[in-house]
């Protein structure tokens, strides 16, 4: 009986540890006296909270507060130099690795181009050696390591750390926890891109105070990271958001392929691949561009960042062919909007770089295809992090653990 009341009293005390350094990550500057309010924790409990979490030096002292009457308070924020982590961004034509404080400010990062017609050993070779790198990194900023994180498009099993299925890779069943953790000693964790990328949305982003919001990540792929009262929606199997591969009501829904394997999928029309493709056949009928000389002068092919930089000059045929994939996403956007009724949809991945372009017929699409009642409290915006979206989330899920979990970081 006396070790079930100790184990009683040691998760409690977890909750409350948790609680109180979620408190100060979203609130600070807060001092002892706020916390024991906003907590309803007494003061004697919150001291020693309080003295716990810096012991652990996930939290600091960072000055005083003397307004208002009585003596003044010591104020205390959440330390950025609690630890460093490595997060990496398992992409389908990139791999891509940074490390980060705890508070997700970058210290180091790299990227490099991967072929997705690659061996899978090829592309989680180069994967490795990026993380050799950021470990080195952290080592010369003498942070101790907290995590390792790793986003990946696909379906992931988060409990064993296994990507089930990437159809853009086609990968199925790959241990990425295992193979990250044996040569490197850490705390691995898998997550999908899109649902990394929310967290770090609502950890560091635009969305820090919202309980209900989406995060669709646009790129090769679109994903879908589903944040709805308060907490990362998983579905029965962990496998939620996977929203590109809807049926999309078009009159050619049956002819165009995805590589997940059906006919007619949101993404295929609204994804990087579908405006180079409007792109190119823009061009097959001699349509006036700057594009031809652009892709000479650079020697390049046809890509989404040489597409922008004709849009920037003026280009019509750019412009109008972000303008088509702008409506084309706005038709799922206004499902989402429809069927979850959130604060705010955030766009981010690589697609985001020509955000200026794709928002406004996006935005046009939404409001026409969405309930009048639901639409009008929704925002659609771009994400804080761009590209770097789930990038930043990798590191953002080793946070969240650790803001779950303080009692696993050691006391120094």
């Amino acid at each position: 009986m006396e070790s079930k009341n100790t184990a009683d009293q040691a998760f409690v005390r977890e909750m409350n540890l948790s609680s109180v350094l979620r408190l100060i990550f979203n609130e600070a500057p807060l001092s002892r006296a706020q916390l024991a309010t906003k907590t309803g924790l007494n003061k004697s409990t919150i001291s020693s909270l309080v003295e716990d979490l810096l012991d652990r030096q996930l939290i600091h002292e960072t000055g005083i507060n003397s307004a208002g009457t009585g003596r003044p308070a010591t104020l205390i924020e959440i330390n950025p130099k609690a630890g460093c982590i490595v997060g990496v961004e398992l992409g389908v034509d990139f791999v891509a690795a940074v490390v980060t404080d705890f508070m997700g400010s970058i210290l180091w990062r790299k990227q490099v181009g991967a072929d997705p017609a690659a061996a899978q050993e090829k592309t989680l070779d180069q994967t490795l050696a990026l993380v050799q790198e950021a470990l080195v990194a952290c080592r010369d900023v003498n942070l101790p390591i907290l995590g390792l994180g790793l986003a990946t498009p696909g379906t992931v099993d988060l409990n064993d750390g296994v990507l089930i299925f990437a159809p853009n890779l086609h990968w199925h069943n790959i241990p990425l926890r295992k193979i990250f953790s044996e040569p490197t000693g850490l705390k691995v964790f898998v997550e999908n891109d899109a649902n990394a990328a929310a967290v770090a949305e609502h950890l560091f982003g635009t969305a820090r105070r919202l309980k209900d919001f989406i995060f669709v990540f646009a790129g090769i792929g679109l994903g879908g990271g589903l944040f709805l009262n308060g907490q990362l929606y998983r579905g029965k199997n962990g496998y939620a958001g996977e929203i590109g591969h809807s049926p999309f009501a078009m009159a050619d829904s049956l002819l165009t392929p995805c590589h997940c394997g059906n006919r007619g999928c949101w993404e295929t029309y609204a994804n990087q691949y579908s405006i180079i493709q409007r792109v190119h056949a823009r061009l097959e009928v001699k349509r006036s561009s700057v594009i031809p000389a652009l892709m000479a002068e650079q020697n390049a092919p046809l890509s989404i960042s040489l597409i922008k930089l004709a849009a920037d000059s003026g280009d019509q045929e750019a412009i109008d062919s972000f303008a088509e994939a702008g409506a084309a996403m706005g038709r799922g956007f206004a499902g989402l909007v429809n069927i979850f009724n959130p604060e705010k949809v955030i766009m981010g991945g690589p697609l985001s770089v020509a955000g200026d372009y794709l928002l406004p017929s996006l935005k046009q699409t939404v409001s026409k295809h969405s309930l009048p009642e639901i639409v009008q409290e929704v925002e659609v915006g771009l994400s804080a992090f761009g590209r770097d979206a789930s990038l930043i989330g990798a590191a953002a899920i080793v946070v969240d653990d650790v803001l779950a979990n303080p009692t696993l970081v050691e006391r120094r």
